[in-house]
């Protein structure tokens, strides 16, 4: 897909995101300079608004909150200290965690000041979502909360196609029901960014019984329950029998998906993770994420290698997220 297609949606839909990492990240004052110019969504800064005009006068004319003289402190205070009281936390330490860019980004989209908040340029992925997984949490009460990477450009073998790889940044080792679970919300996550004809696929190191082993049972019993939906799907699978159509027509002839898949279902993280960064750094293509799936509310985390691009095209997948959440809650 056009990546300016993507903007264009996130354009129209007028949505705030905050940035905590605006007061130490040369590379988000660069995206957020051309987010508010291009009104790819409505950035709000988060730090220290002298510091961070002198750094860039640019940013006069930005919205910057400042977590210390914020008015609305002691409300985002009393929210951490209830909901994390039971787990030990005091008052005491929630007045000083709450000053924490990241505490503070994520209670502020929890209140409802921002639509959504994108981090993680310069933090790992623990930093900055964490978070979001005590304040935000799941959609229902056992959510499983996971993430996928979507993956795009151009080189001899993709050709423009666009992909999206899941888990490849939060869940270790999913059971056969959570990568049924993971799937969902990977297809759900496909629809919001635009993209047409889901076709999923179980990915493992075995093509319909080439091999055996706890974890092709695994995928294989993942592949069978998500089938039910109806969803064109297919697995187990190896990466170039989903991929590859003339490799389908070999090891799998009867194969709805036919080498076309455009979701690929990781059987753990690692083989996500490092499908993910092959795919990036060898094939040459563009991988936005982590992209979290299942929060009430988008909080996205971003390689700490990303560039200025991936923060901006983050930020729309982001807005694009946050439509997704208003109209489940009017419903």
């Amino acid at each position: 897909m056009k990546i300016k297609q993507l903007y264009k949606k996130a354009k129209m839909a007028k949505k705030t995101i905050v940035f905590p990492e605006a007061c130490f990240s040369d590379r988000t004052i660069e995206a957020v300079k051309y987010i508010q110019k291009k009104k790819i969504a409505n950035p709000i800064l988060i730090g220290d608004e002298s510091a961070l005009v002198l750094r860039d006068k640019d940013l006069i004319n930005f919205n910057i909150v400042n977590p210390k003289t914020f008015s609305g402190l002691d409300v985002l205070v009393n929210n951490l200290y209830e909901k994390r009281k039971k787990k030990g936390l005091t008052r005491e330490e929630a007045e000083k965690l709450v000053l924490d860019p990241y505490y503070f980004s994520t209670l502020f989209v929890d209140a409802g000041y921002a639509d959504g908040m994108v981090a993680g340029a310069e933090a790992s992925t623990a930093r900055a979502i964490k978070p979001a997984l005590q304040i935000i949490k799941g959609k229902k009460k056992d959510s499983l909360i996971s993430s996928c990477f979507f993956i795009y450009g151009k080189n001899k073998f993709l050709d423009g196609k666009s992909l999206i790889v899941s888990d490849a940044g939060l869940v270790p080792n999913p059971s056969a029901q959570e990568l049924v679970q993971i799937a969902h919300d990977s297809v759900a996550t496909f629809d919001k960014l635009g993209l047409a004809d889901p076709k999923v696929a179980f990915l493992s190191y075995s093509t319909k019984g080439s091999a055996e082993g706890e974890t092709v049972e695994k995928v294989r019993t993942a592949a069978a329950k998500f089938k039910k939906s109806g969803i064109v799907c297919d697995g187990e699978l190896q990466l170039d029998s989903a991929l590859v159509p003339r490799v389908a027509e070999h090891k799998c002839p009867d194969s709805e998906i036919a080498g076309d898949a455009n979701i690929l279902i990781m059987p753990n993280l690692e083989a996500g993770n490092i499908t993910y960064k092959t795919m990036q750094y060898i094939g040459g293509l563009n991988a936005i994420g982590p992209i979290l799936q299942g929060l009430k509310k988008p909080v996205n985390d971003l390689s700490r290698g990303a560039s200025v691009e991936d923060i901006i095209t983050m930020t729309a997948v982001t807005v694009l997220q946050c439509i997704e959440e208003n109209n489940e809650e009017e419903k």
